[in-house]
């Protein structure tokens, strides 16, 4: 895996002044990912930067950092950040160290927001991960009446985001033979949300086109209530 400090320029520093709230990107160990091993950075740190400025507008009591901020599972710090986001998980290969880390950080009352995987075969080998992770928690589809879709928007319907190139030119929507949205989660013992799993959608994408008067308005939109629902869920859970 690369070192996360390599893909890192923040004019701030993250820990000079304390913020309440930061979008923090789990830098994980994976699988080869077009040439190289850094499938979880993949938008970053764009998509990251330009979710905080629409963030800050909508929530704009909301104390948060600006830049984006990247941790290791077993940073020493990770558990200062109750938000984690992750990509590409069909090629994430977590070692036996991030899992207990990340593990102990999830039954902690940590959150673990996933994204941007499509397909079969990426949800084999995600579903294989977390068997290993949280293999006594189920993972289940959250029914849109849940909490999370309406903690601050009302989501009432679970769109197909696509990739920047796809949405410019108007589809298809999917990849591989991700054809259908899904929204899954793991509860703890408590039925408190510990994962969101965002399957067969791309909402980094949306977040990092949102200026881009080629990409449709209605994903951006609806990535960014999406986005916006979780942060709130999560700071307030």
């Amino acid at each position: 895996m690369r070192t996360y400090e390599r893909y890192l320029y923040r004019p701030v520093d993250p820990y000079e002044v304390q913020r309440e709230f930061y979008f923090t990107r789990l830098a994980y160990s994976g699988h080869m990912y077009r040439g190289f091993a850094g499938s979880w950075s993949i938008d970053y740190p764009k998509a990251d930067r330009q979710f905080m400025i629409g963030l800050k507008r909508l929530l704009d009591q909301l104390d948060a950092y600006d830049y984006d901020h990247a941790l290791p599972a077993t940073h020493p710090e990770l558990f200062r950040f109750p938000f984690l986001y992750s990509v590409e998980v069909g090629y994430m290969a977590l070692s036996p160290a991030e899992r207990e880390a990340l593990r102990r950080y999830l039954l902690a009352g940590g959150f673990w927001v996933i994204d941007d995987f499509w397909g079969s075969w990426e949800w084999a080998n995600l579903e294989r991960e977390l068997s290993l992770l949280l293999p006594e928690y189920p993972i289940v589809e959250l029914p849109l009446d849940h909490p999370i879709f309406h903690c601050f928007y009302d989501v009432e319907e679970i769109l197909q985001v696509p990739n920047v190139g796809q949405g410019r030119y108007g589809g298809p929507t999917w990849e591989q033979d991700g054809f259908t949205p899904h929204v899954r989660g793991i509860f703890d013992e408590q039925g408190r949300l510990m994962v969101v799993i965002n399957w067969n959608t791309d909402l980094g994408d949306a977040w990092e086109w949102a200026e881009d008067e080629w990409y449709p308005v209605r994903f951006s939109h609806y990535a960014y209530q999406m986005g916006v629902n979780f942060v709130v869920y999560a700071m307030s859970h």
